[in-house]
Parts: structure tokens; sequence; C-alpha cells
């Protein structure tokens, strides 16, 4: 009888030691991550996109783990990646910040390398992504909204972008491009890159053009025409 129970005890320990070893091997695995807030919106379409610049929010990462289940702020264990800086900067600790140089909607991303999970189990080349939409509202308007003039681009064809130096206007045709206001009496500067198919840029209505380069004497409301050829 002793050997019996002896046996059965030996058993069950086993058992548990196995069940012990499999609960382990799995370990705590990250599966998922949201961003919060998911959307952020910035601007109004009566404010041209310049003063929009600025910080936005503080955004918050929040893994999803299994083994066991579990959410946990990962904020600071995250990389943070804006798909377009002309619109936002995002900081390592995931501050959102708008740049005032670009309207339209970007994403902003959180990645997580999970080489290994909790329990030391190797996962090498695992991703793990989440994202969040930030928009800022285009400029509609026709004025400054400050007693400043403001330029506006328009597009006549083809593909490229154009720059403003200072800062302030940058966009991309095919795509919107906001008006944005400069103080009065600023000479800007405008710069076209042909891109695709495109070559060369040309300015018809620019006061002052040499090659792909406009430049403005802004003393008033203006608005200048780039074609792409």
């Amino acid at each position: 009888m002793n050997g019996k129970w002896l046996s059965i005890v030996v058993l069950m320990a086993v058992a548990g030691l196995l069940l012990g070893l499999n609960s382990c091997a799995h370990g705590q695995q990250l599966v998922s991550i949201e961003i919060q807030p998911g959307v952020e919106t910035v601007g109004t379409s009566t404010t041209p996109v310049a003063f929009d610049a600025g910080p936005i929010v503080q955004l918050r990462a929040l893994g999803t783990y299994i083994h066991p289940p579990v959410t946990k702020d990962i904020t600071d264990q995250v990389t943070w990646v804006s798909n377009t800086t002309g619109m936002f900067t995002v900081s390592a600790t995931g501050f959102l910040t708008a740049t005032g140089e670009s309207c339209g909607g970007t994403l902003v991303s959180a990645t997580a390398n999970t080489n290994t999970s909790a329990g030391g189990i190797s996962s090498s080349g695992a991703i793990v992504t989440g994202y969040m939409t930030a928009n800022v509202v285009c400029y509609t308007g026709t004025g400054g909204g400050s007693g400043n003039p403001a330029l506006t681009l328009t597009f006549q064809g083809g593909t490229g972008t154009v720059a403003s130096n200072p800062l302030g206007l940058s966009c991309t045709n095919p795509g919107p491009c906001a008006t944005q206001v400069f103080p009065s009496g600023t000479p800007v500067t405008l710069t076209a890159t042909p891109t695709g198919t495109s070559t060369t840029a040309t300015w018809p209505d620019c006061p002052s053009s040499s090659a792909n380069i406009c430049t403005v004497n802004l003393t008033g409301n203006t608005t200048v025409t780039v074609a792409f050829n």
C-alpha cells in the first residue's frame, strides 16, 4: 500500500512539474498596441496653418499581453514615428507637436520589437505596431487673420513639391496646399522640386522667378501659381 501511494505522489509531482514548465515556456507576450488618443485634429478652416504650430498632446501607448492577459502602459518602451513631419513631429516619449508647415492627415506609429517574451522565450524579429491619425485642418479663408498678408499657392498640372523660405508653406501636387501668412514686407522664396515624370517648373504669375524659384515681396494677400512640366 505504501509503495502504491508513493507511486501516485511521484506521478502527481512529475505532472505538476511538467505543467509548470509548459506554463513558463509561454512567457508573457505583447500581441497589440493601442495609441490613445486614436485621433487628434488641430486648426480651423479660418485659421492659417502656421498659427497651429506648437505642442498638442501627450500620446500613450497601451500594450496588450497574453500569458496571462494584461494591459500595460508602454509609452516609454516603444519607438515613435510621424509619417509626415511637415505636419507633426512626435518625441521619443510620445509628445505630439504640430509644426505649422502643412495641412492634411498623417499616421503616427508606436512600434515595439519583441525579441523575447517576458519569460525569456525567443521571438526574434517579431514587431508589434499601433497607429493613430493626426490631422491639420487646411486654411480656406482669404485673409491672414492677424493683419499680416497671406500667400496662397495653386498648382497647374504635373507633379512636384514646393517649400517656402522662411518656413510656413510646404505642399505637394497632387494634393492640397495651405495658405500661409507672413509678416508684411517679408520676401518669401518658393522653391519648386519636380517629381515623377515632371522635370521643370514654371511660374505663370510670379512677380520675380528664375528656374524653379519664385520670390514674392509680400505686402498684401497674394496668389502665385506653379506649373510642373
